[in-house]
């Protein structure tokens, strides 16, 4: 049984920090890409950013460059989401996924095999 637990979402300021984590069990993803996408209410399901197996090759929506790092622990089974400088917009349902299909596209949602439950990230004004 494979399974994505996410943690650390909340509620934040403006400009505040948060940081996810995504901790894979029952399957080693170590050699294969892993992501994020959000869903704000009444929107669709988004890419948000993911990253290569080694984690020397990330990706991100041009929305949260600059403001966003995505890591990876392989010795943990773990990716991280580091997110700065949160603004309101960025306030949805946060999802991990994983692995990512070989030849598939990394912002698709149709590329990942599993998915975590979601953690909620707030951003107040």
């Amino acid at each position: 049984q494979v399974q994505l637990v996410e943690s650390g979402g909340g509620l934040v300021q403006a400009g505040g920090s948060l940081r996810l984590s995504c901790a894979a069990s029952g399957r080693t993803f170590s050699r294969a890409g892993r992501g994020w996408f959000r869903q704000a209410p009444g929107k669709e399901r988004e890419f948000v950013a993911a990253i290569s197996w080694s984690g020397g090759i990330t990706y991100y929506t041009d929305s949260v460059k600059g403001r966003f790092t995505i890591s990876r622990d392989n010795a943990k089974n773990t990716v991280y989401l580091q997110m700065d400088s949160l603004s309101p917009e960025d306030t949805a349902v946060y999802y991990c996924a994983g692995p990512k299909k070989d030849g598939s596209s990394w912002k698709d949602p149709e590329s990942y095999d599993y998915w975590g439950q979601g953690t909620q990230v707030t951003v107040s004004p």
